[in-house]
């Protein structure tokens, strides 16, 4: 398996008080948080608001930092139990060839939603930049944070108020 199993990740979810806290360096969090990271990724996509940009494939670099409960795979040592370094870059290349978006804030969030979703991780931060966007600027860029939503028991209650009031309808 490439990709990482979401939904067992996802069984470990943070109390939502520890979810809007704040990133995992500015608060206690309930559960530990592992990091792992993949620092300065380069890629090239279609990508800017300027006419020039529009149809050259110009460079992009990435730094990404993926936080995921403690781990199993630091007791079980097989790669299933973690973060495949390789699948993120597989995905990072096929979502590069494919996004259709022009402002590195909308690359961000997809690359946080598909490492949320398809890679198990509860936080993410996000730099992506253009490093030769000018000539006179090193690089510029965006770095975002996002966190997998909290698991809510309200829906639940919600949906369980009017269980039974219904004659002939199951509780």
């Amino acid at each position: 398996m490439d990709r990482i199993d979401a939904t067992r990740l996802g069984s470990t979810a943070l109390p939502a008080e520890a979810l809007d806290a704040g990133t995992p360096s500015d608060r206690q969090p309930a559960q530990a948080l592992d990091i792992v990271f993949i620092e300065d990724f380069l890629g090239e996509t279609v990508i800017g608001i300027d006419t020039s940009e529009l149809h050259v494939p110009q460079a992009v670099r990435m730094n990404l930092t993926i936080g995921v409960p403690s781990l199993k795979a630091c007791v079980t040592d097989r790669i299933e139990d973690t973060i495949n370094y390789a699948a993120v870059r597989a995905a990072l290349h096929e979502l590069l060839a494919t996004h259709g978006v022009k402002l590195l804030e909308a690359l961000a969030e997809k690359v946080a939603q598909c490492l949320i979703r398809d890679f198990g991780a509860h936080w993410v931060r996000v730099a992506i930049a253009k490093p030769a966007k000018f000539d006179d600027v090193k690089a510029v860029g965006v770095v975002i944070e996002r966190r997998r939503p909290a698991a809510s028991s309200a829906a639940y209650a919600w949906a369980s108020l009017g269980a039974g009031l219904i004659p002939g309808q199951p509780n």
